[in-house]
């Protein structure tokens, strides 16, 4: 794998392999990013179920000036600290060895933190898409035209609403696809 754009453009890091693992490939990140482009720079990028750190990565070399990156596998875990360590990343990148949903609940209560860019992506088969959109759905964790991405099978149904975000577009690329999501704005009033 390797850092597609941006001032990490072309630096190659560890990939994490096994059955529960699916990387997000090269085409799909580079599609993601062309989409998200215009967002990326300055932003506080929140990448869940980080893996092996790649999104978050490719945020931060495009000009994002935070990147949280949340993992429960403590392999990935040390696979992240390592790409980021490989790819030269020495400021903005903050990695926290825990649960999405324990993370989620927890700063759901400080009202101060929100972030521009909100990825998920869990292993395809996890029980997790429905309680993680539902809480970020119940809490507002995203500043200002902020967006929630989630990268799923391709067939995987998602739900169009889910408390006050919205579904604008969805993106299918071979297996996988990408549903973005934003404040409804007759929630955000």
């Amino acid at each position: 794998m390797r850092v597609i754009a941006g001032k990490f453009k072309g630096r190659r890091f560890e990939a994490l392999h096994g059955l529960d693992v699916r990387p997000t490939s090269d085409k799909l990140r580079e599609t993601l990013f062309n989409i998200i482009s215009q967002r990326v720079k300055e932003s506080h990028f929140l990448d869940l179920c980080a893996g092996s750190g790649a999104i978050g990565i490719e945020a931060l070399s495009r000009g994002a000036s935070e990147a949280t990156f949340i993992e429960h596998s403590r392999r990935a875990y040390k696979v992240i600290n390592e790409n980021l360590r490989h790819c030269g990343v020495n400021n903005g990148a903050h990695i926290i060895h825990q649960d999405a949903l324990k993370f989620l609940k927890h700063i759901s209560a400080d009202r101060m933190i929100k972030f521009d860019c909100i990825y998920f992506d869990p292993p395809y088969e996890s029980d997790l898409y429905m309680p993680v959109l539902s809480l970020l759905g119940a809490h507002n964790l995203l500043n200002e035209d902020g967006i929630v991405i989630v990268e799923h099978r391709r067939n995987r149904e998602l739900p169009e609403k889910i408390g006050n975000l919205t579904r604008y577009r969805e993106v299918i690329q071979g297996d996988s696809g990408l549903s973005f999501y934003q404040i409804d704005p007759e929630d955000a009033a």
